[in-house]
């Protein structure tokens, strides 16, 4: 079994709402039964990705059961200013962000003077910098490090080496002008030695603007323009509205939405972004025993998708029958679909794509 367990790191100031949006997340989980990668941790919650096709081929199928995409989220301790030097549970906190895929850096957007705010003001953009230079002072020290490290091998002009201390030092000039070490443009190699650093300021980062229902929210129009300046992601969240509906039916919760004046609370979106930056699409198998939807990298070939199910599938492939999930509903049924020719035969270099439903021969 693969077992592509990727991980988006909740990090945030104090008071910015991040326990609250992982309870909400948490809220949307799965039971861990179905994924044996899973580990018991009570900062960890492993999410379903809402994903309509499931559903729909799940009724189609009239399967036993069904099993959506998932990705974990990691509730991480809130960051103070100086934790790149050990402040509060500083080293703590930067060798969680180191452990995951990416980031969901949540920013307070709402007033309440009920609910403290650790610079006693409301700045997003404040938030964002503050945070922001933490990961650039902690890899700034990673890098420094590293460029000790070699610096004999770098001499003997060891040439993996040698092509190491480029790289480095190409990052240490753009994290010294406080700028991320994301926004370095590498060719494709050095991308790969960028990688094998595990920096901070490397990771995909998406922003989580959290507002709140009933208090004001802070003017956003030169937070988003700040935003597009960094070529970052973001979206708007109401994390604590989850919360307050956890307990309700769905139908209930729909409903009291409407009553709040509230279109969508954002989770949804925020799951399926995540998704979506750390680079996934998602493949169905579909049956009377069950649909599922499973995870692979964008771009991975027939054999490689077939190691999410097993590694015979990998091994062993001889070839993959494949149709879209769409054909599939609206012809009515496999039979159908064979007829009209659009089931295709698909070898070992297909590219994979999201939505194919896919039955693997060995």
């Amino acid at each position: 079994m693969s077992n592509l367990s990727l991980a988006i790191g909740i990090v945030g100031l104090p008071n910015v709402g991040k326990s609250t949006l992982f309870n909400a997340l948490t809220q949307k989980g799965v039971p861990a039964e179905n994924y044996p990668f899973c580990t018991i941790d009570p900062s960890i919650g492993i999410v379903a990705v809402p994903d309509e096709r499931v559903d729909i081929l799940n009724d189609f199928s009239k399967s036993a059961k069904k099993i959506p995409a998932v990705i974990e989220f990691v509730d991480i301790a809130g960051l103070v200013k100086g934790a790149s030097t050990g402040e509060g549970l500083g080293n703590q906190f930067l060798s969680h962000i180191r452990e995951v895929d990416a980031i969901a850096e949540v920013v307070r957007i709402f007033e309440d003077s009920n609910i403290a705010h650790v610079s006693s003001k409301i700045d997003p953009i404040d938030d964002i910098e503050t945070i922001n230079l933490e990961l650039i002072l902690a890899d700034l020290q990673t890098v420094a490090k590293r460029i000790a490290n070699i610096a004999h091998e770098v001499k003997r002009g060891d040439k993996a080496e040698v092509a190491e201390h480029n790289v480095l030092v190409k990052i240490e000039e753009v994290l010294k002008k406080g700028q991320m070490a994301s926004s370095v443009s590498l060719a494709e190699e050095e991308s790969k030695i960028l990688k094998g650093l595990h920096l901070l300021s490397a990771k995909p980062i998406l922003y989580v603007l959290n507002k709140k229902n009933g208090v004001k929210t802070v003017d956003l129009a030169p937070v988003e323009e700040y935003l597009k300046k960094l070529g970052a992601n973001w979206i708007i969240v109401d994390a604590q509205i989850e919360g307050e509906l956890s307990e309700l039916e769905k139908g209930d919760k729909e409903v009291f939405k409407k009553e709040l004046g509230v279109e969508d609370d954002g989770i949804n979106d925020l799951i399926k972004e995540s998704y979506k930056m750390l680079g996934l699409i998602t493949f169905l198998t579909t049956g009377k025993d069950e649909t599922r939807a499973w995870t692979i990298k964008n771009g991975s070939t027939a054999p490689v998708a077939g190691l999410a199910i097993h590694t015979d599938f990998y091994d062993k492939f001889i070839k993959a029958e494949v149709i879209n999930w769409q054909d599939l509903v609206q012809v009515g049924s496999y039979g159908i679909a064979r007829e009209k020719g659009l089931v295709r035969t698909e070898g070992k270099d297909y590219i994979v794509k999201d939505g194919d439903v896919i039955e693997f021969k060995i």
